[in-house]
């Protein structure tokens, strides 16, 4: 007998939310399989039936993240995105949950990596020289500070709207810092 997609869809992503729920609390060496299953409402072997292992299941949340990704930037119809534009897309209520997993203080130094990569640095609008010696220092501090700001704004259970953040980062790569201490 088959199984109905909407069901087995619901069982695997009721798999993800255990998992990222955990992975949000503990690095992923202390979560188990049984862990996992016990706390969805399945058995080990249901777990196996959607993914490998702990690993498994992490790329395959990174994987559907990163599509989601790609598809509302394809939807933009944009030649060239900024950075701004792709944290932008993830800035959906229904990824939170794995953002906070992902770039939490147990999230991997990987997924980061990853997440700079994925994004085809082609299709980034970065005002940086081009062909110089020092442009992959200037992408690089423009990948890192954006991210590690956004993580931040991700784990203050975003703060600010989503409007007032991307105005901050905006106005401090434009402006810098001294603009917010003038009285």
């Amino acid at each position: 007998m088959k199984k109905q997609p909407q069901i087995t869809e619901k069982t695997r992503q009721t798999f993800i939310e255990v998992f990222c729920e955990l992975y949000s609390q503990k690095p992923i060496e202390k979560i188990s399989v049984q862990e996992i299953a016990k706390k969805s409402g399945y058995n080990r072997s249901t777990f196996y039936q959607y993914f490998t292992d702990i690993y498994g299941l992490l790329d395959s949340v990174e994987n559907d993240l990163f599509n989601d990704m790609k598809k509302e930037l394809a939807n933009q119809e944009l030649s060239m995105h900024t950075f701004q534009d792709t944290l932008y897309c993830l800035d959906k209520k229904e990824h939170l949950l794995v953002l906070n997993a992902l770039l939490g203080d147990y999230g991997s130094a990987r997924f980061l990596k990853r997440l700079k990569n994925e994004i085809t640095l082609g299709q980034l609008q970065l005002n940086v020289p081009q062909n110089h010696a020092l442009t992959p220092y200037f992408i690089e501090f423009y990948l890192t500070t954006s991210l590690s700001l956004f993580r931040l704004w991700i784990q203050r259970q975003k703060d600010l709207s989503s409007e007032q953040f991307f105005k901050l980062v905006e106005n401090l790569y434009s402006s810098g810092i001294t603009p917010f201490f003038k009285k």
